[in-house]
């Protein structure tokens, strides 16, 4: 199944898309795919924001920009690695056996599958700014990517 049928899909059932990616034999390079793609669409998400902040103070964006570029393609991925050890860890204390690759494929999946309400959440940043609306959208993107990430490791769990 294509990765944007898995997106839909991981809403409704997570578990099920979880255990078709680890029948699927994935490796390292998968899970290393799903949090690149992920930080890249959030990369993606902060653009409308940060054209928005330039428009409004009259600056150049390219400072901004760049940082950006710098923290979700390069410093995100690397914290992205030690929260999902530091998840493992408390997994292995509360007794799940899973492996640390089957723990971030499971964190990694969980990102990629909450992109497409990252970009809301950025677009909605962007045209409307901040408030309320934007405060919602992010709250939804939180309650999926709980949802996703708590069946993925229910799955991750059973399976070790």
């Amino acid at each position: 199944m294509s990765v944007t049928n898995d997106i839909v899909a991981a809403y409704r059932h997570p578990r099920a898309i979880m255990r078709r990616h680890l029948n699927s034999g994935a490796g390292e390079e998968r899970a290393l795919i799903f949090v690149v793609a992920s930080c890249v669409i959030f990369f993606v998400a902060n653009l409308p924001v940060l054209s928005r902040i330039s428009h409004l103070t009259q600056t150049d964006m390219g400072a901004e920009l760049g940082a950006s570029i710098f923290a979700w393609l390069f410093i995100a991925p690397l914290a992205l690695y030690v929260v999902a050890a530091a998840l493992r860890i408390v997994l292995r204390v509360l007794g799940c056996k899973s492996s640390f690759f089957h723990t971030r494929l499971a964190i990694f999946w969980s990102l990629l599958a909450t992109t497409p309400l990252v970009l809301l959440n950025g677009l909605t940043g962007g045209l409307i700014g901040p408030g309320i609306e934007q405060n919602i959208v992010g709250a939804v993107w939180f309650g999926a990517f709980i949802w996703i990430v708590a069946g993925s490791i229910r799955e991750v769990c059973k399976a070790s």
